[in-house]
């Protein structure tokens, strides 16, 4: 019935004796030839078969049936069958069987020397969504044993995977760039394995993994099993096993009404459509009758990004799975298709492996894939575990030579696809599209909830937003910290520098004159510095200030504003012209620097506001800013007449008067 390749033939009886003791009873019923209908006519765990039967898997396929009695007795195995057919638990019990838990000490099959919390068992498998695959299989497998498996992968932290680790797990399934790299960390101890399973070996090839496989294969014990599982077997396939396999047994499965590459149940479409008019094409397909969840393949991933986002505006629940969303995103859409929130997952290759969905009953490849292997991987999501399905290739004209060459390799009937468009009545009537259909969904169609509806998973990322968001209730204790944050507004200030908090009220709420007579005047004197252009003049500024009394700076507070402008001499000159000769004596010296500097001539008209002589020397310092102070102080100091010393002092800038002089 079943089909085996050549290589050491199978024999129970020789087998038998490396069976464990628990186990030998059940087996010593098993006969070749003989037709095994249930996994515990297999020899497996009575644990293990109830598990299964708890989620309704009773008999095995063929894979599982000719691969468990010889993976069971420790020997090496090759496995080849069609994508769909059942591989995951071919390898995937015989590891569950062959660790050692708990459960097996309290049930008397194991010594309590025999438990370790290192793994037991390692499978390496070559993309992220296979690893979950495989866990979740073996998990639902080894639930009443309570058998620990552990999914190790890129795009997680590393935090949970070794705090995992460290607790103890029975079971690894990991990608092969993290395994390397907690290996190499010494965080994944290896010394304890005793079964190895590479899955998919031959895509491990194709993505470049092989060197990082044969690192990983070094590290561990040199006596172990080894297991091999592939729907291909490329010949560098081959050479790895003869390499690191003992005499290892090649069995190939197949059934003899399934001839064909492709699983028998899958009914395939090739169809030559324009670029342009396949998003019109695929949404009419999305409306063929009995349509339940489906899966595009793009072969890019700006494609798969593009066309999942065009059929979400058209009414479909899409969802997208490509290298360049983050690991949150890429397994947050692969939930929301399990669950039905989304039903139609747009995707590259990177989902044409181990993605085993319930209830997916059309493929589309909207793009030609690159040969073979990558089409019957693509076409086998659908039509698995006995179930029907549809696969519709798409066709372009440029990608005609790479179809011929895939046809030709798996003898297909279709080296010449119809030309077909969204609009062609053949298409309708192949797929079963209701006549009418249009490339939108219509309203009353669109009952599923959405990629939104599913939650993004908090993946632990090292220093991302979810870790830093997780303890919420450390919250409120930030703010409160946050609140008394009054010294950053006193160190603002331009007042001394107050440190009490009462201080810093009562200075914010008082206004700035009522503010100490010392606080004031210490900041502004360099700031009258920086304005004078004589060494003579800044130290007569600074002694000036210095003996007057203490009402003296609350007379200058007000000269502050009337320095800022240039225009208020002329207007109070000339409502405070002096009355008598003395007062037009002290304002002649003035004149002499308003008519050599501006700057003189704004500060003199501010000194004239006081009425007191005695008093308006003293804030005379800032006249002196003029290049000359000497001549400033010599006309203060004239006896003479008031009126001819300001006079002589334009004449010496001019060179009329410079020529009179001598």
């Amino acid at each position: 019935m079943w089909s085996r390749a050549p290589g050491p033939y199978f024999r129970p009886e020789e087998n038998q004796a490396r069976y464990d003791p628990h186990r030998s009873p059940r087996v010593a019923s098993h006969r070749r030839g003989s037709t095994l209908t249930t996994f515990r006519d297999l020899g497996i765990l009575s644990e293990t078969a109830e598990a299964l039967e708890a989620v309704g898997i009773m008999s095995p396929f063929p894979i599982q049936e000719m691969t468990l009695p010889v993976a069971l007795s420790g020997s090496d195995v090759i496995g080849q069958a069609k994508t769909g057919t059942g591989k995951t638990l071919g390898f995937g019990l015989p590891l569950l069987e062959r660790v050692t838990v708990p459960a097996d000490v309290e049930a008397g099959r194991a010594a309590p020397e025999k438990l370790t919390e290192a793994p037991q068992a390692l499978v390496v498998v070559p993309t992220r969504e296979l690893c979950q695959q495989v866990t979740n299989d073996l998990l639902t497998a080894g639930k009443v044993r309570n058998v620990r498996v552990l999914a190790i992968y890129g795009g997680r932290a590393y935090e949970p995977q070794v705090e995992a680790l460290k607790k103890g797990v029975d079971i690894v399934v990991g990608t092969p760039g993290r395994l390397l790299d907690l290996a190499g960390q010494k965080k994944l101890d290896l010394s304890h394995v005793r079964s190895l399973v590479l899955d998919e070996a031959d895509e491990m090839l194709d993505l470049g993994f092989l060197p990082d496989v044969e690192k990983i294969m070094k590290m561990l014990p040199p006596k172990r099993q080894t297991m091999l599982f592939s729907a291909t077997m490329p010949g560098a396939v081959i050479g790895l096993a003869r390499r690191y396999m003992s005499q290892p047994t090649h069995i190939s499965a197949t059934s003899p009404d399934d001839e064909g590459a492709t699983v028998a149940n899958i009914t395939q479409h090739v169809f030559r459509a324009h670029n342009m008019d396949k998003p019109e094409l695929v949404s009419r397909i999305l409306q063929a009758d009995g349509r339940g969840l489906a899966m595009i393949f793009c072969r890019t991933k700006r494609t798969a990004a593009d066309i999942a986002e065009q059929l979400e505006k058209r009414g479909f629940a899409s969802g997208a799975v490509h290298g360049d969303l983050g690991q949150g995103a890429r397994e947050q859409a692969l939930r929301a298709f399990r669950n039905g929130k989304v039903d139609v997952l747009v995707c590259t290759d990177v989902a044409a492996r181990g993605i085993d969905v319930e209830g997916v009953t059309h493929v589309i490849n909207y793009q030609s894939p690159e040969d073979e292997k990558t089409y019957l991987h693509r076409v086998g999501r659908t039509g698995r575990a006995g179930a029907k399905g549809i696969a519709v290739t798409l066709v372009d004209w440029d990608d005609i030579p790479r179809w011929k060459l895939i046809n030709k390799a798996l003898d297909l009937p279709f080296d010449e696809p119809e030309e077909t468009y969204s609009t062609s009545a053949h298409l309708y009537e192949i797929l079963g599209i209701p006549a009418g259909t249009k490339g939108i969904l219509p309203r009353a169609d669109r009952t599923r909830a959405g990629l939104r509806a599913e939650e993004v998973e908090d993946l632990g990322e090292t220093g991302g937003r979810g870790r830093r968001s997780a303890p919420a209730a450390a919250a409120p204790a930030v703010v409160e910290e946050r609140a008394p944050r009054t010294p950053r507004q006193r160190r603002r200030t331009r007042n001394g520098a107050p440190v009490s908090a009462d201080e810093a009220t009562a200075v914010s709420q008082a206004p700035a004159a009522t503010a100490t007579a010392e606080a004031p005047a210490e900041p502004r004197t360099p700031r009258r510095r920086r304005r004078t252009r004589s060494a003579e003049a800044v130290v007569e500024t600074v002694e000036a200030p210095v003996p007057a009394p203490a009402a003296e700076p609350e007379a200058q507070a007000p000269k502050a504003p009337r320095r800022r402008t240039r225009t208020a001499k002329p207007v109070e000159a000339a409502t405070e012209a002096p009355a008598t000769a003395e007062a037009e004596a002290e304002a002649a010296p003035a004149k002499a620097p308003r008519r050599r500097t501006r700057a003189a001539a704004v500060d003199t008209a501010e000194v004239q506001v006081p009425a007191p002589a005695a008093e308006a020397e003293a804030p005379k310092a800032p006249r002196r800013r003029t290049r000359t102070a000497k001549t400033a102080e010599a006309a203060t100091e004239a006896p003479a007449t008031a009126e001819a010393a300001p006079a002589k002092a334009p004449r010496r800038r001019t060179r009329a008067a410079a020529q009179s002089e001598s």
